[in-house]
């Protein structure tokens, strides 16, 4: 029980193949685990118009703290899911991080310094905080059958789909599925169930996680330690959640007793330490953990998908973790649902793995880099460390190289086969696979960025500068491509007027689309349904789109490219 905190009992219902014993239940895609990722998985899915069976062992959110740290582009994505406000409205919005060495602060970043966005940097929740609200916004959605005190138990999978086996407290029940999804966490069960293997390296490290309620004026930013005075020799994390609960993460080293560090005896003087005063606190929840960087090869396994930590795993420092299984579903769902609709070929679906494993191993790599600048297990790799830190205060050279944790960013899609390769000369960031940046916009319906418009449906960006400008032939040409096999939404951008009638117009009321976008009159954007550049082109020609859109959903073949 936590002080901030009530736990709540979500209902477990006997379920209706149970009613009706000896028939299986069938059902388009099952979601095994209900923590961050397999909720987000299952309400993207949902909200595009699937039906979504979720299943889950337990009958309440997350024990303690946890994953505390949601980035920018997880934001957008849980704003595309329809549940962003809600997160930033509870949580601790921070953009600045500060490094110390001892007692002296010799670094400092800010994750998001350019004006116009909608969303800050990072967010810190509590996860229980954070998965209790996507169970709500589960709930307004009437095609997620969610199911508490479901425990699989076990899993066939062959081309035509998998069939699950589930323990209910009123007995066993089966049900078949032609895709699933498993997100059940590090530990997946579903992965050992199919003896699948997870590869990668486990550090020889322990850290000491204690929340603590307090009144501080410590301001809502990141602050990292190295060897200070009040925890010699190791380093210490410092981030305040929601609630006035302070997370610190306090470095243990490997020959520690576990159970002996989480006494409050123990705990206490530390974290009196840090504070320096005799200011009162309480201890919400404490553990202890230690971490791995490992993958799955490969994330698809036939009809079987793993998202999150059931595919990938992190040390937390970076926030990488859930940050990362956020992405997962953001760059899965919508490649499934063209499958499932009969207008993607199944070999898109191999792409998720290309994509997002990528990603997974950009994050293993920055995450194990972090660790080992954290807790260098050498005597000259200390030395290096501490000389990189002395050296940081004064010269922009060491700084660079000093690494607490390099924190979660929205994956580039640079390399995937998804991306038609520029054709025209463009500046910016906004290259094909990158995630699409943010901007003021004025539109009728009321929205106030530009990324609130789009996602779920491939959309194509037209810019002008004045849209009522735009000719009947254009016009016309623009709507047509709602019509194509996978359709496609037309949205003028322009600085004035309004498009002719069917088309949807957004006003660039601050320029930053024009100049995030270096976009000039006539510039075009085809963007994805998660928000990633597929293709851009300086004059919009209504076949290369077409065959752009080709590419992006795997149905592309040689003679179309070749007849191009």
């Amino acid at each position: 029980m936590l002080s901030t905190y009530r736990y709540p009992k979500f209902e477990y219902r006997t379920p209706p193949e149970l009613m009706a014993p000896g028939k299986a239940g069938r059902y388009p895609v099952v979601v095994v685990g209900a923590g961050p990722v397999g909720l987000g998985t299952a309400i993207d899915l949902a909200a595009q118009g699937v039906p979504v069976l979720l299943l889950d062992n337990d009958d309440t959110v997350s024990l303690g703290s946890r994953g505390v740290c949601y980035a920018k582009r997880a934001l957008e994505i849980l704003d595309r899911l329809g549940c962003g406000q809600t997160m930033v409205d509870k949580g601790v919005s921070w953009q600045v991080g500060r490094t110390f060495f001892r007692d002296e602060e010799v670094y400092s970043f800010n994750l998001c310094p350019q004006p116009d966005h909608h969303r800050p940097g990072m967010i810190n929740l509590q996860q229980y905080h954070l998965e209790e609200r996507l169970v709500a916004r589960a709930g307004q959605l009437p095609n997620i059958d969610l199911r508490w005190k479901n425990n699989v138990v076990s899993v066939t999978a062959g081309e035509a789909g998998a069939t699950l086996s589930v323990e209910t407290p009123d007995g066993f029940y089966t049900v078949t599925t032609d895709w699933l999804i498993a997100a059940d966490g590090a530990r997946s069960h579903i992965r050992k169930l199919l003896g699948l293997d997870i590869e990668g390296r486990v550090f020889m490290d322990r850290f000491l996680i204690a929340d603590v309620v307090m009144q501080a004026d410590f301001p809502p930013e990141r602050r990292f330690w190295f060897d200070p005075p009040f925890h010699p020799g190791q380093s210490v994390l410092l981030h305040r959640q929601a609630d006035n609960v302070w997370r610190i993460d306090f470095q243990l080293g490997w020959d520690c007793d576990p159970e002996e560090e989480k006494k409050p005896e123990k705990v206490i003087p530390r974290v009196r330490a840090l504070l320096g005063d005799d200011r009162p606190f309480e201890l919400e929840w404490v553990s202890v953990y230690t971490f791995q960087c490992r993958r799955m090869r490969s994330f698809r396994h036939g009809p079987v998908f793993f998202v999150g930590d059931a595919a990938h795993q992190v040390s937390p420092f970076g926030a990488r973790g859930a940050n990362s299984g956020f992405q997962d579903h953001d760059n899965l769902a919508w490649k499934l649902k063209l499958v499932m609709d009969g207008k993607a070929p199944d070999s898109l679906l191999d792409t998720y793995t290309e994509e997002r494993g990528a990603a997974a191993d950009e994050n293993i790599l920055n995450s194990t880099r972090s660790t080992d600048f954290i807790t260098p297990k050498s005597r000259t790799s200390l030395l290096f460390r501490n000389a990189v830190l002395g050296l940081a205060r004064k010269h922009a050279f060491a700084r660079a190289l000093v690494n607490s944790g390099r924190l979660s960013v929205p994956s580039h899609l640079t390399r995937s086969r998804l991306n038609t390769p520029d054709e025209d000369g463009f500046a910016g960031d906004m290259v094909p696979g990158a995630p699409m940046d943010d901007a003021p916009i004025a539109a009728p319906g009321g929205e106030k960025w530009l990324l609130s418009i789009l996602g779920n449906r491939f959309q194509l960006l037209y810019f002008v500068e004045d849209a009522a400008g735009i000719d009947e032939r254009t016009a016309a040409t623009l709507a047509s491509l709602a019509g194509d096999a996978v359709p496609v939404e037309a949205v003028v951008v322009a600085r004035s007027g309004a498009a002719p009638s069917g088309l949807r117009t957004v006003h660039d009321v601050a320029g930053r689309i024009a100049e995030r976008y270096d976009a000039t009159p006539g510039t075009t954007y085809l963007a994805r349904p998660d928000q990633h550049v597929a293709a851009r082109w300086r004059v919009f020609d209504p076949v290369k789109v077409q065959r752009a859109v080709a590419v992006a959903t795997g149905n592309a073949v040689p003679n179309l490219m070749e007849a191009a």
